[in-house]
């Protein structure tokens, strides 16, 4: 069955913004794993946007299920992970100027920096994951890397507006889906994912996981995040 992982980073966004105690990452974690969540996602970021420290520790005492730990390929965010000993770190690309990650990790052009992650983390029995685009060049480095999973980036997907233009980005998924599958990777997707543009997604075969943040605490904002989860879940369910 596929698998839905929140994303709370923006609960901390929104904490963040009075530098206050409320509202708590922690809490909405507890709160989605109850409504259905098959695990959390948290981005610990080098400039500490939105996640801290102490949300990325304090949820892994809370979370029954899996925790993803999304991070950069820096020294001293693997330091982080390897005491934290998430389920699964996921390999991002990060700019400081940037509003969300833009774009999958080029694990061509840095490949020494991301095998010395991946070789780290796994040493530490923790799964790794890494997030690309929907390209078999990549694919294929992700394969020699040894990393375990792919999560293919879904934002220009998402953010295709033309039928034309959403069908081709679908064929992309699809296409780099089966290729992954194929060689044994498996296959995660997330970014710009929503209540509407998901139906698709769920339908392409060998999606083990979907990583869904923006959508779902936006809409918690207005009907509580146990009733936002629980809409996407039906929703995966539905197609």
């Amino acid at each position: 069955m596929l698998r839905l992982g929140v994303n709370i980073d923006h609960v901390a966004t929104l904490r963040q913004a009075r530098r206050g105690y409320e509202p708590d990452p922690v809490a909405a974690a507890i709160l989605a794993t109850l409504a259905g969540a098959d695990g959390i996602t948290v981005h610990l970021r080098e400039d500490r946007r939105h996640i801290q420290d102490r949300d990325v520790y304090r949820v892994r005492e809370a979370v029954a299920t899996r925790l993803n730990f999304e991070m950069a390929t820096v020294a001293e965010i693997v330091a982080i992970a390897l005491k934290v000993k998430p389920d699964e770190a996921t390999l991002v690309p990060e700019k400081r100027a940037e509003l969300t990650t833009e774009g999958g990790l080029d694990l061509i052009a840095n490949m020494d920096n991301v095998r010395r992650a991946v070789d780290t983390l796994k040493t530490a029995a923790i799964q790794v994951a890494l997030f690309i685009d929907p390209n078999i060049e990549q694919i294929d480095m992700a394969k020699q890397l040894s990393a375990d999973a792919i999560e293919i980036q879904t934002a220009s997907y998402s953010e295709a507006i033309t039928p034309k233009a959403i069908a081709d980005e679908l064929a992309k998924l699809r296409t780099a889906t089966a290729y992954a599958c194929q060689i044994g990777l498996q296959v995660h997707m997330g970014h710009g994912l929503n209540y509407q543009n998901v139906k698709p997604i769920v339908r392409i075969p060998g999606v083990e996981e979907l990583n869904i943040g923006h959508s779902i605490i936006s809409r918690a904002v207005l009907v509580g995040i146990e009733t936002a989860v629980r809409d996407m879940k039906a929703v995966m369910q539905l197609y």
